[in-house]
């Protein structure tokens, strides 16, 4: 069964949407996360992708504080990124409540510090990020395209242990138009054996149900929800 991973982005602490990544096409829908994400927990959902957009930009984590409130005041399962690049950062993330960690420049800039922290800390732990246009990594918040294939990335983030991944196609994400149906099939066929999570541009639970026929390993949810194109009722379905 595919793990539905809604996502809650920070932005001065509230709940918004890019379309994108672009922090110019912002849409505020909650000042208050946490009781955002009491409402995905009390439709049996377990898990919580949760991004400090703020940190991403500063390089350097923003929002900590309400990574604590969330994960004090629900059982919910939280992937945290955004700002992760210092052993400071990785630790504030984990004390705060954070079960994973994703990373994303750090993964590009320091590839040294992120296999280190996969000794450290496990792999179960750690999530390589890999958000690409063209199949180009992207980082800082999406703000810069690198030169850096995508599979390339995996390939080598693969043989230092990594099994966790979360892959968006920011072409897509925010802009309802479905997943990126060919691009996950590829991932998932190259590396069989990485837990794979489908990310950006997912519209209704068509794309729910294309993900899990790929056997993804989960699949984080945004604007549809909030935009209301898929209900929390039809993702009951889904809870394990």
């Amino acid at each position: 069964m595919i793990r539905i991973i809604p996502a809650i982005d920070l932005i001065d602490g509230k709940c918004v949407r890019l379309t994108k990544g672009d922090y110019d096409q912002k849409k505020v829908y909650n000042e208050n996360p946490l009781e955002v994400a009491k409402e995905f927990e009390d439709a049996g959902i377990k898990y919580l992708h949760l991004v400090d957009l703020d940190g991403s930009k500063a390089r350097e984590i923003k929002n900590a504080a309400v990574l604590e409130n969330i994960a004090a005041n629900t059982g919910l399962t939280i992937d945290f990124g955004g700002g992760i690049r210092s052993d400071k950062d990785i630790d504030i993330a984990f004390n705060a409540g954070a079960t994973q960690v994703n990373l994303g420049s750090v993964a590009l800039e320091n590839k040294t510090l992120y296999g280190e922290w996969l000794k450290k800390f496990g792999a179960e732990k750690i999530i390589l990020s890999a958000d690409s246009t063209n199949r180009k990594i992207a980082i800082n918040g999406w703000q810069e395209e690198s030169q850096v294939d995508l599979f390339d990335l995996i390939k080598e983030y693969e043989a230092m242990g990594n099994q966790y991944m979360v892959c968006t196609d920011i072409s897509k994400d925010g802009m309802l138009q479905g997943i990126a149906v060919d691009l996950y099939k590829d991932l998932m066929a190259t590396f069989p054996s990485q837990k794979i999570v489908a990310s950006g541009g997912v519209k209704d639970i068509k794309d729910v149900e294309a993900a899990a026929a790929l056997n993804m390993d989960g699949i984080i949810i945004g604007k549809a929800i909030y935009e209301n194109k898929i209900s929390l009722k039809q993702l009951e379905a889904y809870a394990d």
